[in-house]
C-alpha cells in the first residue's frame, strides 16, 4: 500500500488543475502528433449491406447497415442523416448503423443517392 504525502511540498506542488494541457488524455502524445483520433476508414469491399433483424431484441425489428466505408465521425454524420430521414431512432454500434424500424428499401435509396454501393442483405 503507498504511503500518504505528509505535506503539499511532497505532492509535486500541483494539489488540482482543470487544464487538460496539451496532450492527448488518450495516448499522452502531443495533441497535434495525437494518432488515436486520426480518420481510420475500415477494411472491407467498400460494399454497405443493408439488412432487418428482430435476433436478441425482444421481437423489435431494426434495419441494420453494416460495411459503410466511412470514418468513426463521418459514419455518425450519416447515421444521423439516415435517422432523420425515416423519421425514427437507433444508435451507431461499432460500426454498425441501426435504425428502428423496417426501412430496408428506403435506406437503399438514399445509400444509393448519397454514392454508396449498397445492396440488400439477408432474407
Amino acid at each position: 500500500m503507498a504511503k500518504k504525502a505528509a505535506s503539499f511540498a511532497a505532492l509535486g506542488g500541483l494539489v488540482f488543475s482543470t487544464d487538460a494541457g496539451r496532450h492527448c488524455p488518450d495516448c499522452s502524445k502531443p495533441v497535434d502528433a495525437c494518432i488515436c483520433k486520426q480518420t481510420v476508414i475500415p477494411a472491407g469491399d467498400g460494399i454497405a449491406r443493408v439488412r432487418r433483424e428482430s435476433k436478441g431484441r425482444g421481437g423489435k425489428t431494426v434495419t441494420t447497415i453494416t460495411g459503410v466505408p466511412l470514418a468513426e465521425d463521418a459514419l455518425k454524420e450519416l447515421a444521423t442523416t439516415l435517422k432523420k430521414r425515416c423519421g425514427t431512432g437507433g444508435a451507431l454500434k461499432e460500426g454498425i448503423i441501426e435504425i428502428q424500424g423496417d426501412h430496408v428499401e428506403l435506406l437503399l435509396a438514399e445509400l444509393i443517392k448519397h454514392g454508396f454501393k449498397a445492396k440488400k442483405s439477408g432474407g
